[in-house]
């Protein structure tokens, strides 16, 4: 007889915490964590889920979480992401951040009609084909924990365990494939020789500045606001009738202020966007905490194959992807287009961190590329969670 304990939301809140501390411990103690960027939440949270696994498994004890923190948390970073979107950092890229954004386009409805079209073609639900697409893919573990209680709601049970898994994979294998694919491409087309780093040459800047209570009160209330009208922009949204995640509005408006106020130089340069990311990447971190500790891992147990097929394929079409469409699409004949299609893998498999690693790791065996390392940031920060969110909505419209 399955026995269910309710925590509740500081008791849910707190559990997420501890796995979020378990997990930064595992990472400074396993190289291979840190080598693979595997973040601290998803590390810690994932044994604490095992934990819990093994708890159902011999003693039917399965706990509830509830999820009112965790879902502040999100929101609050989805927001945080919409105003990193400052449309005037396009001329820093030039034609390749053009080309990119585009093949990130691309790659994510590829990676939708791959998904679905397996779990159409096995005869399952074609929800579970989004939960193993661009949702974890591209978008990662936010994304993952974003769209899982929309999936849920639509009907596809333990939503939140599948894409959190396959987001877990997708980090792992990114790192695997990046760097490899990258240097056969070097290697191919005789793009650079093998050379020693010079980090002299990096054009890397490290920002040393002290921050005031003010500037992140001023950054807080930003996020609040925009949430506070995103909320509402979320209400006249669904008057269409068509889905979109809770947090969709509140990035619209975000992005919508941030440009607005880049229209005057004053206020643009006044702005507190770094505290903002800074209070957007500690809610990202405590809402992986907490959506991965509350997994149900064993509810994958009847869908270990079609969920390996999956991913198996999604793999396969990254490398294809950045081989044959990618690398051609960005300059066959250029050094910076094999490094741009090792971050390409990166994110499209994992995260922007993953996309930086293995980058680095290519630039360390061969020599720095300027050029990569400005553009993938910016997409990584600004385009890839609006394209892909947009898409997805897309799609769940489409077949639901």
């Amino acid at each position: 007889m399955e026995k269910t304990l309710q925590l509740g939301i500081y008791s849910s809140a707190g559990i997420g915490v501890l796995a979020l501390l378990l997990g930064i411990y595992l990472t400074r103690k396993i190289p291979f964590l840190k080598r693979f960027c595997i973040p601290a939440p998803v590390s810690g949270g994932l044994l604490v889920s095992l934990l819990a696994l093994f708890a159902y498994s011999v003693f039917g004890f399965t706990c509830s979480f509830d999820g009112t923190v965790k879902d502040l948390c999100m929101m609050l970073f989805f927001t945080s992401v919409g105003f990193q979107s400052d449309m005037s950092v396009l001329r820093k890229g030039g034609r390749p951040l053009l080309v990119m954004i585009g093949l990130v386009a691309v790659l994510i409805v590829a990676q939708n009609l791959v998904s679905v079209g397996i779990a159409c073609g096995m005869g399952m639900d074609p929800l579970f084909g989004m939960a193993l697409g661009s949702i974890p893919m591209s978008g990662g573990h936010g994304t993952a924990g974003g769209f899982s209680p929309l999936l849920e709601q639509l009907g596809l049970q333990g939503a939140s365990s599948i894409t959190m898994a396959a987001a877990t994979f997708g980090l792992v294998a990114g790192s695997l494939l990046g760097g490899p694919l990258g240097e056969a491409l070097i290697r191919r087309h005789h793009l650079s020789d093998e050379s020693a780093w010079n980090e002299d040459i990096a054009d890397t800047v490290e920002f040393k500045e002290t921050t005031s209570k003010l500037e992140y009160l001023r950054a807080a209330c930003a996020l609040l606001i925009a949430m506070a009208l995103g909320t509402e922009l979320s209400k006249l949204l669904a008057l269409t009738g068509i889905t979109f995640p809770t947090y969709f509005g509140s990035l619209l408006v975000a992005c919508l202020l941030r440009n607005l106020i880049g229209l005057s130089p004053k206020w643009n340069k006044e702005f507190c966007i770094r505290e903002i990311i800074s209070i957007g990447d500690v809610c990202l971190q405590l809402f992986l905490g907490m959506a991965m500790a509350s997994l149900r891992l064993w509810e994958l147990a009847s869908l270990a194959l079609p969920l390996t097929l999956i991913l198996l394929s999604q793999v396969a079409l990254m490398a294809v992807f950045g081989a044959f469409v990618a690398f051609p699409l960005l300059g066959r004949k250029k050094y910076d287009s094999a490094v741009l299609v090792s971050g390409l893998c990166g994110f499209g498999l994992g995260a922007t961190p993953n996309a930086m690693a293995n980058m680095s790791a290519v630039c360390l065996k061969y020599r720095y590329a300027v050029k990569p390392f400005i553009i993938v940031p910016i997409i990584g920060a600004m385009f890839v969670d609006l394209i892909n969110t947009g898409i997805i909505t897309l799609f769940l419209n489409w077949i639901h």
